[in-house]
């Protein structure tokens, strides 16, 4: 397969731990510590574990020919039709995840930042720009999103670092009041978002140019690590904060953002925490939309691939407007349905090529005429 366009392995290893980030930083706390209250940073260590593997499989098919995506892989197992059937609702899935990070970004201008702007006016305008990004190519998005994520990276630790005065360790304990269970609940919804959504990232891997040390591997790794790190980080700092009231709290981050107030001198700084809010879904967005964009190319077997980013564009844009009506559809949907649907319709077909090209023990090989 050839590729007009490549990145080394740190640039991918960027957009790696800009896709896995995104907003979860400011996002995932209110879930996860509803769910498992003061044991949310154990759901992480338990979901993160589960990332590991999944990563494992992503990395050893990559190993085995660079130039395949899992479409290559089920195409060379399966055959065509087969191909097809396990594609299809994995590309229906991508379009819902596409819609949900646009809806989320929606919803938080709409209840924090600019109550009375319709929130089709945010939809319009990320995805708008996102498009736009995507039609730039991958060696662009390379190049942005290393700025673009030091200043999430910079700002969200800015924040925890300033609400200090307001820990309180005590707010910890008991780390299991009402046992396991809560714990793995927590894993379970963690798992849908955003750890299973490593699986599709896959698509991306081919755009590395070969590099002779090979060291994509130990990178990725070291990223996945410093995300469950940084989120284990930021809920600990929820709790510590807040105490029993951090699960109540959406955009967790933003609302630490709030109690800071230094000498009256440094205060409301939390319009910071909000633009990296919208950085970082912005970056998975477009990351998400030039996935899309190339398995459904892939599937079409299109020689311009980007003549489907402004249609696709348009149909996401219409699934944010039409799909929920209210908030709580919306967080039962993310949190509740699409953990499973993950798990049935992309992390078991990984498992299964994965499972199969293992066995077969030697290079597949394929001649892809569709670059």
């Amino acid at each position: 397969m050839y590729k007009d366009e490549t990145i080394s392995s740190g640039q991918m290893t960027c957009l790696f731990l800009s896709f896995m980030l995104g907003s979860a930083i400011v996002n995932i706390p209110h879930p996860l510590v509803e769910a498992a209250n003061n044991g949310a940073w154990l759901s992480i260590v338990i979901a993160n574990g589960f990332a590991m593997l999944l990563l494992i499989c992503i990395l050893y098919l990559y190993r085995k020919n660079p130039n395949f995506t899992l479409i290559d892989y089920s195409q060379k197992i399966f055959g065509k039709w087969i191909t097809l059937c396990l594609f299809i609702p994995i590309l229906l899935v991508l379009f819902l995840d596409l819609s949900y990070i646009v809806i989320d970004i929606g919803g938080f201008f709409t209840n924090t930042m600019m109550r009375e702007t319709p929130v089709y006016i945010f939809h319009v305008l990320i995805l708008l720009v996102a498009a736009l990004t995507v039609r730039a190519g991958m060696e662009v998005m390379a190049r942005m999103f290393v700025l673009l994520l030091c200043y999430v990276l910079l700002f969200s630790i800015v924040v925890l670092v300033l609400v200090l005065p307001y820990y309180e360790v005590g707010n910890l304990l008991p780390i299991f009041p009402e046992g396991m269970k809560p714990v793995l609940h927590g894993a379970y919804r963690v798992f849908g978002f955003p750890y299973s959504e490593l699986v599709l990232f896959s698509f991306l891997l081919p755009f590395v140019r070969k590099e002779k040390d090979n060291s994509l591997k130990k990178y990725m790794f070291s990223a996945l690590l410093i995300h469950g790190l940084l989120l284990i980080l930021s809920i600990l700092c929820t709790i510590m904060a807040l105490g029993p009231i951090a699960g109540t709290f959406k955009f967790s981050v933003f609302q630490l953002a709030r109690l800071i107030n230094i000498r009256e001198i440094v205060t409301r700084i939390e319009s910071f925490i909000g633009i990296a809010l919208i950085v970082g879904s912005f970056m998975k967005t477009t990351i998400m939309l030039f996935i899309l964009k190339e398995a459904l190319s892939k599937v079409l077997k299109l020689e311009d691939k980007r003549i489907i980013i402004f249609p696709v564009t348009f149909i996401s844009l219409l699934l944010t407007l039409t799909m929920f009506k209210t908030e709580i559809e919306f967080s039962e949907a993310v949190f509740v349905a699409f953990p499973l649907v993950m798990a049935v319709f992309v992390v078991l077909p990984l498992f299964i090529i994965t499972l199969i090209a293992g066995f077969k023990g030697k290079k597949v090989e394929i001649k892809d005429d569709s670059c």
